[in-house]
């Protein structure tokens, strides 16, 4: 089966840079078709390279490992965890925060944050799990 398929690809501005056209066999295109309708949503993708991108830093995964016990942490104890400064904790407390990762609550002068999603602590350890496989 030969199947022909037009791809636009985008620049970094999201317009149409070209189009091209593949001619190569198809072997399943039945198959093609149903990963293409199961493809999530532009905006559920979006929402995912902006929750990968935040764990692309080794001080937030070190956070987020601190906080994976389900335990909530003031920003001094993440700082003393992670063995950084308490500038460094609050700065990427507050990034993982605005990114809705975390959740925090006040008690007087004192800031305490936890996950909200236990769904990123299940993501890390099954990445440090696949990477102490290697």
């Amino acid at each position: 089966m030969r199947a022909n398929v037009t791809a636009k690809a985008k620049r970094g501005d999201g317009s149409d840079e070209r189009t091209a056209t593949c001619n190569i066999p198809c072997f399943n295109g039945e198959a093609v078709r149903e990963l293409r309708d199961a493809l999530p949503l532009r905006d559920q993708l979006e929402e995912v390279r902006v929750m990968f991108a935040a764990l692309a830093d080794a001080t937030r995964l070190k956070v987020l490992h601190a906080l994976s016990g389900g335990e909530e942490l003031c920003v001094c104890d993440v700082a003393h965890v992670a063995s950084i400064s308490i500038s460094a904790a609050s700065h990427h407390l507050r990034k993982l925060r605005d990114l809705r990762i975390l959740g925090y609550r006040n008690d007087g002068k004192m800031a305490y944050y936890s996950l909200r999603d236990r769904s990123v602590a299940k993501l890390l350890r099954t990445a440090l799990a696949a990477v102490a496989q290697r």
